[in-house]
């Protein structure tokens, strides 16, 4: 799995999936929030499987 997911792109995961986590742990949106495993995991493994598909990348890591 190549980095495809970098920079602000990153941080905004990790954020939206965090809160979304947190949300559904104190039961403000039930558990559809316990989707914010995606995007959290998405920034933290710098991977997304549907940017591989579209052909999108914001990382700048060098190969």
């Amino acid at each position: 799995m190549k980095a495809n997911v970098g920079g602000l792109d990153k941080g905004l995961r990790i954020g939206v999936g965090v809160l979304l986590i947190a949300l559904a742990l104190t039961g403000v949106i039930g558990a559809w929030g316990y989707l914010g495993v995606i995007p959290l995991a998405t920034g933290v493994f710098n991977f997304c499987g549907l940017y591989t598909l579209l052909g999108i990348n914001t990382c700048k890591l060098k190969k």
